[in-house]
């Protein structure tokens, strides 16, 4: 029996050396997981049990366990190699045979499905085309869709700035002000027997207050009839922003701002040019008709915050249409003011964009597909799953760094990165192997021990049967 003790411990010490070689040759295997040696002692036994005083019949290997610790996180610079900080395996298909992996390669193929290196499919939730919101339920191939974004048209324009409150009106305005001031005044003065040599506090109130609106009418008129946007003198300050139409076009919105009274102001707006019914300022028959901001003494806005220009008609630079759909501009002054300093912009926001290419890809860490385009917008394609398993110990090794679900392991809970007790995904990294090299090589010089006494126990048994054999 001592040669069968013998046997069964250099098989288990064989064995040992055999799951320590591969935790060590699998030390750089991205998202390997090590194994151990599970040994149990061997009894022989009748149908009534062992006897009180049996004696050991050797060792069997038991069990080779796989250790799922968390492996150390390496950073790459390929945005879809992936890893799981915590609890969690990547789910990926076969032709529907699916599989779980802590192996984070992955890439996209020719028809664009996110693959890992041995042309699995990455399993996520979709997007729903019409809502934009992720799809949870089945989970399917994840997929990148390549094709332009579309352009959004603009639909509010929202600005923030000051007006300075020390500007004068222009130069033109100021002299028809001035000009019928003077003459309304002592057109007043005269018409009603006043002494001008001699005129009383209240007979010059009297005929201030009777030129002062005639004089701002018509240098309101004149500055908005003389209003010309390639002459800087016809108004105080201008602000330009991009707008967009149905089909992507940018064209650029100017605002002109006029000073007409102490706190008011006309604001002209010009696109590509264009006054809003389409005619070039540089057309004779050009005319603008302006919105009127009104300021209050502590210079806030209380009038004009928002503009609407409806029903306008992008048109190219020939002046023909674009072939854009009418669209409704609503332009947002909330927050502007009139304040003792210089003409500022300090936010100004618009909500249209044109198309765009593809530029780049990006997963959050809760597992979110993003897709960045060179038109500054993003967009969510899809959102990765993670699976955990009641025992993980009872998954079956399928190679490639790849478990199956068995009987043993249960039934995977499928859920989204950082739910339940799902992990969370880091992207543009991969988790390395947990082996621990110092430990295996320990290990190494353990089981090369037990190899070699084993082996001693199968001598020394060989020696003693040579005693019995040589009596006689």
């Amino acid at each position: 029996m001592s040669f069968n003790i013998g046997l069964s411990g250099i098989r288990a010490a064989s064995s040992d050396l055999n799951i320590t070689g591969n935790n060590i040759a699998n030390a750089s295997t991205v998202g390997f997981k090590s194994s151990r040696a599970e040994f149990a002692d061997v009894y022989a036994a009748s149908i009534l049990g062992t006897g009180s005083n049996a004696q050991g019949s050797g060792v069997l290997l038991n069990n080779v366990a796989q250790i799922f610790t968390q492996g150390n996180i390496n950073y790459t610079e390929n945005s879809l190699d992936l890893a799981i900080n915590g609890n969690g395996f990547f789910v990926t298909s076969n032709n529907g045979a699916l599989s779980y992996t802590r192996a984070g390669y992955f890439g996209t193929d020719r028809q664009g499905y996110i693959v890992n290196n041995n042309g699995e499919r990455l399993q996520g939730y979709g997007v729903n085309a019409v809502t934009g919101r992720i799809n949870e339920g089945v989970p399917t191939d994840l997929r990148v869709d390549t094709r332009a974004a579309n352009p959004n048209r603009t639909s509010e324009v929202s600005s923030t700035l000051n007006l300075n409150s020390t500007a004068v009106r222009p130069v033109a305005a100021q002299n028809v002000y001035d000009s019928t001031f003077a003459t309304e005044y002592s057109a007043y003065i005269n018409d009603n027997g006043f002494d001008p040599d001699n005129l009383s506090a209240d007979e010059a109130a009297e005929a201030r207050a009777h030129a002062e609106p005639l004089a701002l009418e018509a240098s309101r008129d004149a500055a908005r009839s003389g209003f010309d946007p390639s002459d800087s003198s016809t108004y105080n300050s201008s602000t330009s922003v991009n707008v967009y139409d149905s089909l992507g076009n940018a064209h650029v919105m100017t605002k002109y701002f006029v000073k007409t009274d102490a706190n008011s102001w006309d604001m002209h707006i010009l696109i590509d040019g264009r006054n809003l019914d389409g005619v070039l300022a540089t057309d004779p028959n050009f005319s603008s008709e302006p919105a009127e901001l009104t300021f209050n003494s502590a210079g806030a806005l209380i009038g004009g915050q928002v503009t609407s220009i409806d029903d306008w008609q992008p048109l190219d630079s020939n002046g023909q249409p674009a072939g854009a759909e009418t669209q409704t501009l609503a332009l947002d002054l909330t927050g502007s003011s009139q304040y003792a300093s210089s003409f500022g912009v300090t936010s100004v926001v618009q909500d249209g964009y044109t198309t765009g290419e593809l530029a780049g890809l990006e997963i959050d860490d809760q597992g979110m597909l993003i897709a960045r385009y060179t038109n500054g917008q993003t967009k969510t394609q899809g959102q990765l799953v993670l699976a955990t398993f009641a025992n993980q110990q009872g998954l079956k090794p399928l190679g490639d760094t790849a478990w199956a679900q068995s009987s043993a392991s249960g039934e995977p809970v499928i859920g989204v990165p950082g739910s339940g007790t799902q992990g969370l995904v880091q992207s543009g990294a991969l988790e390395q192997s947990n082996v621990d090299l110092s430990e295996m090589l320990i290990n190494l010089i353990v089981a090369q021990r037990n190899y070699q006494a084993n082996a001693k126990t199968i001598q020394t048994e060989d020696a003693v049967t040579q005693t019995i054999i040589n009596l006689r």
